[in-house]
């Protein structure tokens, strides 16, 4: 039986997890990152076309690059919460690169961390990363408790069970504590959402949050991925903040986030290393380079922060383009 506040739109926005699950390993089998992890919850993925390859790889180096710049401030004596975290690998990817952050919170419906906890238990290459010497690991059907790694199910909308959650994941309100949300905010209703980011603000000291999400979407392009998500049964509640830059920084302000910055993906992409992009560029042929610059202007991260720790993050966009050849 479905908790009294699942939504009808719920199950659509859970099977988005699948969907970004599936695009991330397509991309990752061609060599556009290193992920030894994403093949334990997605084995078989479709190959996605070049356009849709390219813009992932500038979704998870962007974070990537946000996440470093962070750690160049407080090492790994942070926390990490991500929310809406599907079947992401990133606690995986850290360790790997010798990164222990004092915690690492994952949020997400119980319906996919159920599924994620049960590839996590049955795993052993999974399980050995999270396992600390004397730590114990404890699960149940959609929670997994570790020393410093911790899975929860949760809905987003309810604060209280939130709360709750974190509480049960040894959550340190004074430790610098990064968020990370990919294509989350958008589905949450807006006094929801205001609820939840002014919570995070009024109970963590030092805080960033970093957001990938849709922007522009009030143009023609905009009204198509509209109309495509909303034929898939996903309703975009939060879309009034996806309208612009202005709107998305707006967002985090009203919720008494003390600053907030943003860039589309044409000027993320443009931040990578020139060499970097170049050697992506060369896995496969674009299609169609209009429609990957069609993307990323449609496309944003932006950060937010709480306390003076994370104020002048800045994005270096370099000035010399691509072969994309992106105005």
């Amino acid at each position: 039986m479905e908790p009294p506040s699942f939504h009808a739109c719920d199950e659509a926005v859970i099977s988005t997890n699948d969907d970004a699950s599936n695009c991330k390993r397509s991309a990752v089998k061609l060599g556009y990152w290193k992920d030894d992890y994403i093949g334990h919850f997605v084995r078989n993925p479709d190959r996605k076309a070049p356009e849709i390859n390219r813009g992932y790889y500038a979704r998870v180096k962007g974070i990537e690059m946000c996440i470093d710049k962070f750690f160049k401030k407080t090492g790994d004596k942070c926390q990490i919460v991500n929310l809406g975290c599907g079947f992401d690998t990133l606690y995986w990817r850290l360790r790997e690169a010798g990164h222990m952050v004092t915690n690492f919170v994952e949020l997400d419906f119980p319906n996919v961390t159920s599924r994620k906890c049960y590839q996590i238990k049955r795993n052993k290459v999974l399980l050995e990363k999270i396992h600390v010497e004397d730590g114990e690991v404890r699960l149940s059907p959609t929670d997994l408790h570790s020393t410093n790694y911790h899975i929860v199910g949760v809905d987003l909308r309810n604060i209280d069970e939130v709360a709750l959650k974190l509480q049960q994941s040894e959550i340190d309100y004074t430790v610098p504590t990064i968020f990370l949300a990919e294509c989350v905010l958008v589905y949450i209703e807006p006094q929801n959402c205001h609820n939840l980011l002014k919570w995070f603000a009024a109970n963590f000291k030092t805080a960033a949050f970093v957001n990938y999400e849709q922007v522009n979407m009030n143009d023609r392009f905009g009204e198509v991925m509209l109309t495509n998500l909303r034929q898939r049964g996903c309703s975009l509640a939060g879309v009034d903040s996806c309208l612009s830059l202005d709107s998305q920084i707006s967002r985090f302000l009203q919720c008494n986030w003390h600053g907030a910055r943003a860039w589309d993906m044409v000027q993320i992409y443009h931040s990578i290393p020139a060499s970097e992009r170049a050697r992506t560029e060369r896995i496969e042929m674009l299609d169609e380079a209009e429609l990957l610059v069609q993307l990323f202007q449609h496309y944003c991260i932006s950060i937010a922060w709480i306390g003076d720790l994370f104020q002048d993050v800045e994005i270096t966009v370099e000035k010399q383009l691509s072969s994309l050849n992106i105005d």
